[in-house]
């Protein structure tokens, strides 16, 4: 089995769930990262050292484990972004799973099966956990490609993570190329990702996915969906850093046969992207209007062809 890396901060109980989850799948190494401690948050110390204890005392299998646990608080941009450089550097594949992010026991068969299969492939990026907009897609196969890469309960590979960076240092150029344009055909969503990515570039930075959404953008990388759910997000609530309220979607954990029906080609699938496109957009006339404009891109493409 691949190595898992584990992202933990100060919910234990939280933690005990999802780490029950990883204990089951027995990972021969596992990768701890931790945040440590805001000095304005008054207990928080406790309850960091307790979120590691879940750790420290209840591996319980042959397992080696390491750990990057941070004596201050660094922030979920700084934390994560460097915890994960680090399990990078000392793996070339991970199963990365966040406290929050309950995985079924398929979830981490699926992103072996496929971390292996696509191990050389340059095209792939990333393997997901959940299609994240819904807790299955009517598909033929088990799984589809996408432009788009969800986060909660994800694989990847040190060969795709090294174009990754905090700061977006290439983003200048990204911009002045043709390559921004392809890859986000809407031409709202295009708005708004420049303006974030713009905001990304200059800093600060409250998080780290958006620059890992960058990062595969920038290199024409795609991301494994499959076509049901495997997590489950047990962390919305007052103490998490962004679920706060769950205005968010939300997933059925369910599970994946052990064999994979997989796609004949490796092509995004221009639906899905469609749908996952439409649902980050604010306010239904811009969706409505996204989707006209992105139609009519394609058939003027058609037509000069």
């Amino acid at each position: 089995m691949s190595p898992v890396a584990f992202l933990v901060f100060n919910r234990p109980e939280v933690t005990a769930r999802t780490f029950a989850a990883i204990r089951e799948a027995r990972p021969p190494r596992l990768l701890v990262v931790a945040d440590g401690p805001r000095a304005t948050r008054p207990g928080e110390d406790a309850k960091c050292r307790e979120t590691r204890r879940v750790i420290d005392e209840g591996v319980d299998w042959p397992c080696e484990v390491e750990r990057n646990y941070s004596p201050v608080n660094l922030g979920c941009a700084e934390r994560v972004a460097g915890g994960l450089d680090w399990a990078f550097s000392r793996a070339d594949r991970l199963i990365v799973v966040e406290d929050d992010c309950l995985p079924d026991p398929s979830f981490f068969r699926f992103c072996d099966q496929l971390l292996e299969r696509y191990a050389d492939d340059q095209r792939i990026g990333q393997i997901c956990g959940s299609p994240f907009i819904c807790d299955r897609l009517e598909r033929s196969t088990s799984y589809i490609f996408s432009r788009y890469g969800p986060i909660w309960g994800w694989a990847s590979w040190a060969r795709a993570w090294k174009h990754y960076s905090l700061t977006l240092e290439s983003w200048p150029e990204v911009e002045r190329s043709g390559n921004f344009r392809s890859f986000i055909p809407d031409p709202f969503e295009r708005r708004s990702r420049r303006k974030t990515y713009h905001g990304l570039h200059r800093g600060p930075r409250s998080t780290w996915d958006l620059q890992w959404g960058y990062a595969k953008m920038a290199n024409s990388m795609l991301s494994v969906i499959p076509t049901r759910s495997m997590i489950e997000n047990i962390g919305f609530g007052a103490d998490a850093t962004h679920t706060l309220t769950q205005n968010g979607p939300a997933l059925t954990r369910g599970s994946m046969p052990d064999s994979l029906i997989h796609p004949t080609n490796i092509l995004a699938d221009a639906a899905f992207n469609d749908q996952f496109s439409m649902k980050a957009q604010p306010h239904p006339w811009q969706r409505r209007l996204s989707r006209l404009l992105v139609r009519l891109n394609v058939w003027a493409a058609a037509d000069n062809q």
